[in-house]
């Protein structure tokens, strides 16, 4: 019976079995995720590998045609994870009731140790135990799924799994705030395998949140097998029936709470939402901000990707105005890290945005220029972003960043840029304001805060402070204002700007004038070291002298790099 259930929860069998499968997972006992993983591999591997198909104009949703699956196969590779597991730990070594780093290691390096010498980062469809069974294959997160699958079967119940936008460790322990990396990252030159994440998230590294990692209960984990299934077939085309098997799944997930956490999941079932509406269920739009509410509710907002989810599908749209807030609120969150190399995914994310989402909007509705909320968006997404650049061993922005940047500002007439007030963000000024109202508090209040407030050290992942992270700023929205969308040439809207490189833009920005050169060379400007001087409007008027020909006409010929000099 209980194989009946779970094949009715991945393979959509009759509706008699729905009732058995919402109890599956809503009672004490904990679904099995091996089978479930191999289950679901076997599924989209039989639908979208070596599979011949007719190019179409689109992919057509329809009730899906699942192959059968015939059960001896499943539990026969089902016995075979146990038998590599069980065959390779030895549980009198680890007498204990829960998990330590030595376990957890042990079984990383089992699955590690059986794959292919590749490393698949973006390959598609290696992220099931139905791959790693059948060709030794897994990728990143594959992997990780795979140890908590594997300390499942050894029968240790904390050991969980935690992801991060781009990346997968586990936590385990009787409190569960010990920490393990137990997969790679990127190039997979770096095994970090066996080592607590905390130095990651104290380098306030992206790929590690800030700590604010979704870390699963065994219901969730369900849900990120389902989150994790891949329809496509090749680059432009998904196979519809494992699309809609996936979005099926999903929804039963969302009906039992189990991706209220989850923000990935939601923005996954919006982007199938969109593809293909499923009657009586709420509309695209309301998946992608239920993401956001989830990350700012239970992550502290230190998520990006809701926010990019959101502008993408307001992009599609033609919803212009709302796309860029949500962009804008993108690079809010991406300020609260220091960029680094592992970085990449969420780089050329931005940079698509950047360098082709906003110019080809601004192309396509120039309504946006008579809009000065619509500059304070731009002023604001790349504020985030040199803010990110700040704490960072490495430059982010180059030429290719700026020169978007300055195209599109230009485009809007000196009078919309004057009409927003830009404030300029003071660390100095505010750490005094601080003390100033410390020394005025009394000692009781002192004492009493502290006592409020100290709750850092029982908790896993936890993040640097920074003085300079900035409040919800006040061109953020949470919900979408269809009166965005609407010219409105005589608002005045308010923004701070915290980075070093655009508070001293601020002048050139909001002169009648734009000096193009001179904000590309600012913008380019190497700002590692956030105590130096920053260039003046006249100093990069000088600079911009010294390092450029002049033509007989009076415009520049050519600029040379004065950092150099």
């Amino acid at each position: 019976m209980k194989q009946r259930v779970w094949l009715s929860i991945f393979l959509g069998l009759s509706s008699e079995y729905q009732s058995t499968t919402t109890n599956q997972l809503e009672n004490s006992s904990e679904p099995d995720l091996a089978l479930l993983s191999i289950l679901v591999g076997a599924v989209e591997n039989s639908l979208t590998c070596n599979r011949t198909f007719a190019s179409q104009e689109a992919t057509v949703y329809d009730e899906p045609k699942l192959p059968a699956v015939e059960f001896h196969i499943a539990e026969a590779l089902y016995t075979k994870f146990h038998a590599v597991i069980k065959g390779a730990v030895d549980l009198t070594v680890y007498d204990t009731k829960y998990a330590t780093r030595e376990l957890v290691k042990k079984v990383s390096d089992v699955i590690w140790n059986s794959l292919t010498r590749s490393y698949y980062k973006d390959r598609a469809h290696l992220q099931s135990l139905y791959s790693y069974l059948t060709a030794n294959k897994l990728d990143c997160f594959g992997v990780a799924f795979a140890v908590v699958a594997g300390c499942q079967v050894l029968g240790f119940k904390d050991v969980h799994l935690a992801m991060s936008e781009d990346h997968a460790w586990v936590v385990y322990g009787e409190d569960g705030t010990e920490t393990a990396e137990v997969t790679w990252h990127g190039k997979g030159n770096e095994d970090k395998r066996g080592q607590p994440v905390e130095p990651g998230v104290a380098s306030r590294s992206w790929l590690y949140v800030n700590g604010q990692a979704v870390v699963c209960s065994r219901a969730m984990e369900v849900a990120t097998i389902v989150s994790a299934i891949n329809p496509s077939l090749s680059a432009t085309s998904d196979a519809a029936e494992v699309a809609l098997l996936q979005q099926e799944l999903l929804w039963l997930l969302y009906d039992l709470g189990h991706l209220a956490k989850y923000p990935m999941a939601l923005g996954n079932l919006g982007d199938l939402e969109e593809a293909a509406p499923t009657p009586g269920r709420p509309p695209a739009i309301d998946l992608f901000q239920e993401a956001i509410r989830s990350a700012r509710k239970y992550y502290g907002n230190a998520h990006v990707y809701p926010y990019t989810y959101q502008g993408g599908y307001l992009y599609r749209h033609g919803l212009h105005a709302n796309a860029l807030s949500s962009w804008a609120d993108a690079a809010d969150v991406l300020r609260k890290y220091d960029y680094s190399r592992d970085d990449g995914e969420i780089y050329k994310e931005l940079l698509e945005i950047a360098n082709e989402l906003i110019p080809h909007t601004v192309r396509a509705d120039e309504r946006l220029l008579r809009q000065p909320r619509c500059f304070a968006y731009l002023l604001r997404f790349y504020d985030g972003i040199c803010q990110w650049e700040e704490g960072a061993n490495t430059p982010v922005l180059h030429i290719g960043w700026a020169r978007p940047l300055v195209n599109t500002i230009s485009k809007f007439d000196a009078s919309i840029r004057a009409q927003v007030i830009i404030d300029c963000y003071d660390v100095e000024a505010k750490q005094e304001e601080e003390k100033s109202q410390k020394r005025e508090t009394s000692p009781e209040e002192t004492l009493n805060n502290n006592n409020n407030n100290n709750y850092c050290g029982g908790e896993p992942f936890v993040a640097p402070s920074d003085y300079a992270l900035p409040p919800a700023p006040s061109t953020s929205q949470e919900n979408l204002d269809p009166e965005v969308e609407t010219d409105s040439e005589h608002e005045r809207p308010r923004i701070t700007l915290y980075s070093q490189k655009m508070k001293g833009l601020k002048d050139l920005l909001l002169a009648e004038k734009l000096n193009t050169h001179a904000i590309s060379l600012q913008l380019t400007a190497q700002s590692q070291d956030l105590d130096r001087e920053i260039l003046t409007v006249e100093e990069s008027l000088k600079f911009l002298f010294l390092a450029t020909d002049i033509n007989a006409s009076g415009t520049f010929a050519h600029c040379t790099d004065f950092r150099e000099k």
